[in-house]
């Protein structure tokens, strides 16, 4: 039988310890592509490059995986190899990550990670974002890629009703400590954002931005309230930003006259 295929991207760089363990998962499944930032493009979000070429190299790096390192962002990534890498092949599943950071809640509009899955779904490809509750290089990603691996059979043998993309994170737990997985809504969560404020060597002002994410959204059912009970969260995602309540609410508006 032929096997899938199956697209792999990240937002963290194709030299990120994180993709290589999602690679090892999608050899053992199919026939994998691998096209990823040749940097770190954390915090990109869904954006697209357009006032510079693209540059994109083969890379030798994960033995007998055909790899490709890009000049552009996670979305430029997915683009590339749809409309030039493969064409007319069908992609089965795209998969990004395996982010080093959460990305739950709010935090999915400027993930990098989850907009290169994004990006594949809006294109019909089922695809799925995975993210480790775990910021370090050096991160522990056996529990990650259990379930990994676990998500993308089931895709693959049973596709995705309803949705084209999830959004998975995994708690920072050994694999005995994990209670399972959960569907979940996306929480209400937010941060509290500061710009602190420095001087360069050069005597120049600069502002990083900084802050810190408020978990007072985390309601029963959402993302990050089943993080913190040890589960892995699910969250069926869509790019779909319209608020369908607000249509019924809001006909007022159409009286202009």
């Amino acid at each position: 039988m032929k096997k899938p295929l199956i697209l792999v991207t990240n937002d963290d760089g194709i030299a990120a310890p994180g993709i290589r363990t999602l690679i090892e998962v999608a050899r053992e499944l199919g026939d994998v592509l691998v096209v990823a930032p040749d940097k770190p493009q954390s915090g990109q979000g869904h954006a697209i490059t357009i006032k510079l070429p693209l540059r994109v190299h083969p890379v030798d790096i994960f033995k007998g995986v055909e790899a490709y390192e890009c000049s552009g962002t996670p979305v430029d990534c997915v683009k590339f190899a749809k409309y030039k890498l493969l064409k007319d092949k069908k992609i089965d599943l795209c998969v990004s990550g395996i982010n080093h950071g959460g990305n739950a809640a709010i935090n999915i509009l400027y993930s990098g990670t989850m907009s290169a899955a994004m990006e594949a779904s809006i294109e019909g490809i089922n695809s799925i974002g995975f993210s480790l509750l775990d910021y370090s290089w050096e991160a522990d990603f056996s529990a990650a890629r259990v379930y990994a691996r676990k998500l993308m059979e089931k895709v693959l043998s049973e596709g995705l009703q309803e949705c084209k993309l999830l959004n998975v994170n995994i708690p920072n737990l050994p694999l005995e400590q994990i209670k399972g997985a959960r569907i979940c809504r996306q929480a209400a969560c937010d941060y509290t954002e500061e710009f602190i404020e420095g001087t360069d060597p050069h005597g120049q002002k600069y502002y990083w931005l900084g802050g810190e994410f408020i978990e007072d959204g985390a309601a029963e059912g959402t993302d990050v309230w089943a993080l913190k009970q040890g589960y892995v969260s699910i969250v069926p995602s869509t790019h779909d930003l319209t608020s369908y309540r607000g249509m019924e609410t809001l006909k007022h508006l159409e009286n202009l006259s």
